[in-house]
């Protein structure tokens, strides 16, 4: 009798196990699938990032060359546009028609140095205005302002007409708004009036400091320090994404389509290759101007003056009434090396 009972335990026991194994199995399963979920809201996240390259002081920015000559400008500008056809980036150039004059020069260099800026609308990219001198609006006149604007708008709106294209973008200078509200509003009215959107700014890494003591490196022949520079550019550029992320999500409760500012400069021709792998590694995709405008975010108010320029999340904390994140600069070595030039 316990023999036969013994024989009626053991199958329901052998039932019990594999029941165990297979409820194991598929917990086991339900982990690997929550697991692929989550991989693919990672990357579905990942691909939501995205940025806006802006450069602005076009042609060229004299104190971030190698050399501010014909030839040497020539010379960065097919750098700099191969870098960013390379890499797929749908650039706009923000012109400074001054730029286009050199004190000492002919007028064939001048129109040289006008060929030298039309490579970036013969290579498909966009260009806009960045006033004629890079005058401040903040610390100036608003008439002073005006004036730098429409002197500004000849060859570049040339240039983009030929393409068939419009003068439609305006950067400030500094990112100077005007020192009070009324100088804003009023600035704002006369570009709209103009036709220019105004191309804000979320993530500025302050290339043009890294960028004159690169160039003064590269002239003097001083290829450690160069490399130095250009390594802890992509550091700090990394950092300064980082801040703009943390900023972005800490005023909206999310990211936002970001806008990065640059300068046509030596550095960036040399190195914009691996900065748009610095960039890409975060998980960004490069976007226009056009579309990263659409973000909602840019609809925000925005009541900000005064005689510093901030980029625009700045501008909507302190609208808010938030405290702003305090920004840091680059290392003191470079800071030191940027104020003995």
């Amino acid at each position: 009798m316990q023999r036969h009972r013994q024989r009626q335990i053991t199958p329901v026991l052998i039932l019990m196990m594999i029941g165990l194994a297979l409820a194991t199995l598929a917990e086991r399963k339900l982990a690997v699938v929550a697991a692929a979920v989550a991989a693919v809201d990672a990357s579905l996240d990942a691909a939501d990032k995205a940025v806006a390259i802006t450069i602005d002081d076009l042609p060229a920015p004299g104190g971030g060359l190698v050399q501010n000559t014909v030839a040497g400008l020539r010379e960065n500008t097919e750098k700099l546009l191969a870098a960013c056809r390379k890499a797929g980036v749908p650039v706009v150039g923000f012109v400074n028609e001054s730029k286009l004059v050199v004190k000492g020069e002919s007028d064939a260099d001048r129109a040289a140095r006008e060929a030298a800026l039309k490579l970036w609308t013969d290579n498909g990219f966009e260009l806009g205005n960045h006033t004629f001198t890079h005058g401040s609006l903040s610390n100036g006149t608003l008439e002073a302002f005006k004036k730098d604007v429409i002197d500004g708008e000849p060859v570049t709106r040339r240039l983009m007409q030929e393409k068939g294209g419009t003068l439609r973008y305006f950067r400030h200078p500094f990112l100077h708004v005007g020192a009070n509200l009324d100088i804003r509003r009023a600035s704002e009215a006369f570009l709209a009036e103009r036709g220019y959107t105004i191309a804000p700014v979320t993530v500025d890494a302050k290339d043009y400091i890294y960028a004159s003591v690169y160039a003064t490196a590269v002239r003097k022949g001083d290829q450690e320090l160069a490399a130095k520079l250009a390594a802890d550019y992509l550091r700090y550029n990394d950092d300064r994404f980082a801040f703009a992320e943390e900023t972005a999500t800490r005023l909206l409760g999310r990211d936002i389509n970001h806008i990065l500012l640059m300068h046509a400069n030596a550095i960036n021709a040399d190195h914009f290759g691996a900065l748009a792998a610095v960039i890409k590694k975060r998980g960004y995709r490069f976007i226009t101007l056009e579309e990263a405008l659409t973000d909602d975010a840019y609809k925000l108010p925005d009541t900000y003056a005064g005689t510093w320029g901030h980029t625009w999340l700045r501008h909507w904390e302190q609208t808010a009434g938030k405290t702003p994140a305090e920004s840091t600069d680059p290392p003191d070595w470079v800071m030191k090396l940027y104020a003995a030039r």
